[in-house]
């Protein structure tokens, strides 16, 4: 696949997971790929858990399900007749998951590159993910990121030493397909915004005018 087609094509897959297991070349190619991501000062400050134990893999969606259910209580009206339209994971339908983390403390004490931006490593580890994602589209696999989690429950779940941050709990799997369009576009959420309207050209400028802010 061209990688302009998998930029394009790459989902955020909930429904669509077969429940078959990822092959162990495939999930080699997909890691490496995540691990070739750039890193400030060269830190490499991800790490991969694999976790396939449908204990765990249980136990994380309850707490997954109480938190949507506390956003959910935030709504009215029609915002939760959405969310309730919505599938916001596929812990279950999935047979892997990675879990991505961040340890602010590789590469340090003095990382190249951060001392002014103490948010790169995060940004490093986003890379990596990112990563990830594209090489499983273009291997035909899904990836769904489940954000409906609080880091210290899933830190305390998976044994994460103490200052290293659970990023991303990324469900990968086969699919039946990729949909056409994201399911929050579908679902009425929230509509992608055109490219014209996040450029900007030497200054931010406000929306309907052709005015900088100052």
């Amino acid at each position: 696949m061209e990688l302009y087609d998998a930029i394009h094509r790459r989902r955020d897959v909930r429904a669509e997971f077969t429940g078959e297991p990822v092959p162990a070349d495939t999930l080699h190619r997909i890691l490496d790929a995540a691990h070739a991501a750039p890193s400030v000062g060269n830190s490499q400050p991800w790490d991969f858990v694999l976790v396939r134990d449908p204990a765990v893999r249980r136990r994380f969606h309850r707490h997954v399900q109480a938190e949507r259910a506390t956003f959910a209580a935030t709504l009215d009206g029609a915002a939760a007749e959405r969310l309730a339209r919505i599938k916001i994971d596929g812990v279950l339908e999935s047979t892997l998951s990675v879990v991505v983390t961040y340890d602010p403390q590789r590469g340090g004490p003095a990382v190249l590159g951060r001392h002014a931006i103490a948010d790169a490593g995060l940004y490093s580890v986003c890379l990596a993910i990112q990563n990830l994602w594209l090489a499983a589209t273009a291997e035909g696999l899904g990836v769904g990121w489940v954000s409906f989690y609080r880091e210290p429950f899933l830190a305390e779940l998976l044994g994460v030493p103490a200052g290293i941050r659970p990023v991303a709990w990324l469900c990968v799997g086969p699919v039946t397909h990729l949909e056409a369009v994201p399911d929050l576009e579908r679902h009425g959420w929230r509509r992608r915004r055109p490219l014209t309207e996040a450029v900007h050209h030497d200054r931010w400028l406000r929306r309907g005018t052709d005015q900088p802010n100052s």
